[in-house]
């Protein structure tokens, strides 16, 4: 039986370690694009001319000084929490902030802050060691665990949090494809009020690079799949698939022995693991498209949009290093029925530019009027999409 979980707060992402994450070598993508558009004096709501909406949804600055934005948390009080996982700071955008303003820097000196979330009034930070809850908007720090393997590589966290305060927390792999040293790397972790210890909630998982809860209270994981699978560019290219997961307790998502089969509902041995068995392993939910690299991910239950993307999840696509033709780099709507994804389809696009990154999508939000922001860690900005016909 699956396990259901009551939700209620979420928030997430761990991704790959830097603003232009996943970059690697003979990439042929501008990794450090100049900011589009310039930075002249912009009033507060002004449209984002560059990027592309379905009809009838309108883009618009929300900041333009949050340099390697990442994950958003809304605040009880209407604030945005934006981690700067890079400079270790955690800031803040009040309601009706020009987007030219300085966000104020609620705390700062974190390691690796990442996915946030509040919950009971508190906010909660992943850092790289483990988790700190805040008396928000007080300053007041407690450290809740500390505990969690730091590796050199996929170590920026994901959060959630369900309705009896149990913190769901990623811990990315510490390499490609490896056997690893420590068994909580590659994993979902759990730790229930007052444990500091945790325990190891799904395994397999390479780099659960988003976590949230649906309506039902199902965890959800936004993977990043392996890179380099060979034996040839063509091959790499378009495999392994990306993957949205149904996440249940001891479940077992296949790596580093196997990945998502983009052909079938099953998963198939990697290359340095030509014998192994991977029958019984739970399937992906959905496959994305090979090295989009998903980030942050949140169902829609606001009321802003149009009935037919409420309940809907929305996610980002971070964007490819590896691929000939790049390829993500944009927010993708999934749509869902009878509580099973059924497939995606581009929401948000612009940021692909004549193969070249003009900025990348990170974190999602939705704000207390139904509103989905964004975050871009290459450009510093967070946007803000509504619909108005």
């Amino acid at each position: 039986m699956r396990e259901r979980l009551a939700v209620a707060a979420v928030v997430a992402t761990a991704a790959c370690a830097t603003a232009v994450a996943c970059s690697g070598p003979s990439s042929g993508i501008a990794t450090q694009p100049t900011p589009h558009p310039s930075l002249s004096p912009l009033p507060s709501g002004a449209p984002v001319s560059f990027l592309s909406a379905p009809s009838g949804f309108h883009v618009s600055y929300v900041s333009r000084r949050v340099p390697g934005a990442r994950f958003m948390a809304f605040a009880p009080n209407g604030d945005l929490v934006v981690t700067e996982t890079d400079s270790g700071n955690v800031v803040v955008i009040p309601p009706g902030l020009s987007p030219d303003a300085q966000p104020s820097v609620f705390a700062s000196g974190l390691s690796k802050p990442h996915g946030v979330a509040f919950f009971g009034g508190k906010l909660y930070v992943a850092t790289w060691s483990g988790v700190v809850r805040y008396d928000y908007p007080a300053n007041s720090p407690t450290a809740l665990f500390s505990n969690m393997p730091r590796g050199g590589d996929h170590n920026r966290r994901a959060l959630a949090i369900v309705g009896d305060g149990s913190i769901f927390v990623s811990s990315g792999s510490d390499c490609n494809v490896c056997g690893e040293s420590d068994s909580r790397f590659a994993t979902v972790l759990r730790y229930d009020v007052g444990d500091t210890i945790g325990t190891v909630y799904a395994h397999g998982l390479r780099n659960a690079s988003g976590l949230t809860f649906d309506a039902s209270g199902r965890l959800w994981a936004t993977v990043n799949q392996r890179d380099n699978i060979g034996p040839s560019q063509a091959t790499t290219d378009n495999l392994p698939p990306d993957e949205l997961d149904l996440v249940t307790s001891n479940g077992n998502f296949g790596w580093p022995q196997c990945y998502p089969n983009p052909l079938a509902a099953n998963r198939l041995p990697n290359p340095e693991y030509p014998s192994a068995d991977c029958s019984g392993q739970t399937p992906a939910a959905l496959n994305f498209q090979a090295h989009s690299a998903p980030l942050g991910i949140v169902f829609y239950m606001g009321s802003q949009f149009p009935a037919a993307h409420q309940g809907n999840a929305f996610v980002a696509f971070h964007g490819s290093w590896n691929r000939t033709v790049p390829t993500g780099d944009k927010v993708v709507e999934v749509t869902f029925s009878s509580g099973a994804p059924t497939g995606y389809s581009d929401f948000i696009t612009g940021w692909l530019q004549g193969g070249a990154y003009h900025g990348r999508p990170v974190g999602l939000a939705v704000g207390p009027d139904g509103s989905l922001y964004i975050s871009d860690d290459s450009l510093g900005y967070i946007y803000r999409v509504t619909y108005a016909p």
